[in-house]
């Protein structure tokens, strides 16, 4: 799939989610559902601040470091037996994982949630040689269904269907003929997986957290496919972010604490997995030979940077899902598979702003996003650097707004123009105002009213009414 999803330009995908009455409902109703169920888990924690707080300096503490400890890492892995292969781009990441496929003879691979490989497109990687790739997660395994419909969530990649939509689907693709209650419909697919995971050649995960003392990976998940996917298949390959690390368990414990309450407001999820190498000699279950594959994919190049507090992302979804944006145009209208105020940030550092421009401006600023994340990275005020490099770097503002900035500086720095413009203010934008809110903007108000009113001049301007009391106060 790749990171981009689609090929319609941003005002096209936005367009469309507008017009998705039945996704911007279940946007709305799942931002307010987990929103609540997050903030009552962090009540109950206690002292959220303060966890947060040690969040942020465990990340921060890593990144500062992160040549240390991805070494760490690797020489932990190695110690017990298993293979690590640093991955500078999705290309070599892909290449070296197709190799393993080809000397394994490996037909059928079951993997469970894992965003860095949508990211680098290993599912079509696997599929050009032959490999049949099954999704595990049952959100994924509903999107790979229905012809590969992207995720338009980081946790809940199929948020944007409903319950009938997905049966019909199964009854499609999967001779489905019970209801479309969620038991049964997750029953079945649970049937469908069992057969998958007992036939599987390899098994794919992602890494939550990688733990560079032990070398071990660890794994939180709700539905148990990633403990069968990485315990029934003889290989298992982990796919990593090379920024998805701790240092000790230690580490581990803070941060599983603030994912699991963060994402879906739970104490913790149903599994919380620590996997350290290959099956040994004792061990009942497990691979018999296992890879770790550390993808960059443009992330050293952000380290060092003034984005490099994005990297601290423990993709929790917590800034999607208070975003006023994500709530009215859904996720598959950021164009890329990290949405909202995360995906606004992180697309363009690693996609390139030629196809991810428009999505710093998506946003408010309003900075609930930052508010939200328990890492505490400063969202919206990275989206603001990303908006000052666009126009002030990368010169890519729109010419209609690099000339009306130029008309306004100039007219600004006029005394007598500036004078001129608020007078005549309020009689120039009378017939687009209504009951003092102007709701169809001409120019440059088109884009901005065209999803929010915008408020018309005011009758007196505050320098004559400055004046006229600094006149009654001689």
């Amino acid at each position: 799939m790749g990171m981009k999803i689609g090929e319609k330009q941003f005002k096209e995908r936005v367009g469309d989610g507008l017009q998705d009455d039945f996704m911007r409902s279940a946007v709305s109703s799942a931002q307010e559902r987990l929103r609540a169920r997050r903030l009552h888990a962090a009540q109950e924690l206690g002292h959220w601040e303060k966890w947060r707080s040690l969040g942020e300096e465990i990340r921060k503490h890593t990144l500062d470091h992160l040549d240390y400890y991805l070494e760490m890492l690797s020489n932990n892995v190695a110690k017990r037996g298993g293979n690590v292969f640093f991955a500078k781009t999705s290309e070599e990441a892909n290449k070296y994982i197709q190799n393993i496929a080809k000397r394994k003879e490996a037909k059928k691979i079951v993997k469970s949630k894992s965003m860095v490989t949508e990211e680098i497109s290993m599912n079509e990687g696997l599929e050009s040689i032959g490999c049949e790739v099954i999704e595990t997660d049952l959100g994924e395994y509903i999107l790979q269904l229905d012809e590969h419909d992207p995720p338009s969530h980081i946790v809940a990649p199929a948020l944007h269907k409903n319950k009938e939509q997905i049966r019909e689907v199964f009854k499609e693709k999967l001779s489905y003929l019970k209801s479309e209650k969620p038991e049964e419909l997750a029953l079945h697919a649970r049937e469908m997986l069992r057969k998958e995971f007992l036939k599987a050649d390899i098994g794919i995960t992602g890494c939550n957290f990688a733990i560079a003392e032990s070398g071990s990976i660890g794994l939180v998940t709700n539905e148990g496919n990633a403990r069968l996917v990485s315990s029934i298949p003889k290989t298992q390959i982990t796919v990593m972010g090379m920024e998805r690390i701790v240092p000790t368990f230690e580490e581990f414990e803070v941060l599983v604490s603030l994912l699991t309450r963060s994402a879906v407001g739970q104490r913790l999820t149903s599994y919380v997995t620590a996997l350290t190498g290959a099956r040994g000699e004792e061990d009942v279950d497990g691979p018999e030979e296992f890879h770790l594959v550390i993808v960059d994919n443009g992330r050293s190049n952000i380290l060092g940077t003034e984005f490099q507090s994005v990297l601290q992302c423990i993709r929790c979804a917590a800034c999607i899902n208070v975003c006023p944006v994500y709530r009215h145009v859904g996720g598959h209208s950021y164009g890329s598979i990290y949405p909202g105020p995360i995906g606004a940030v992180l697309s363009p550092l690693l996609g390139g702003y030629d196809d991810y421009k428009e999505l710093p401006y998506a946003s408010t600023l309003c900075a609930a996003c930052t508010e939200a994340c328990p890492v505490k990275i400063p969202l919206h005020e990275l989206l603001h650097k990303h908006r000052e490099v666009i126009v002030e770097r990368e010169g890519r503002a729109p010419i209609s707004e690099k000339m009306a900035m130029k008309v306004f500086g100039l007219g600004a720095s006029i005394p007598k123009l500036y004078n001129l413009g608020g007078k005549v203010a309020k009689s120039a934008l009378s017939p687009f105002a209504t009951d003092d809110k102007i709701s169809k903007g001409p120019g440059p108000l088109k884009a901005w009213t065209n999803v929010r009113e915008f408020p018309a001049p005011n009758k007196e301007r505050f320098r004559d009414w400055f004046q006229e009391r600094k006149g009654e106060n001689k």
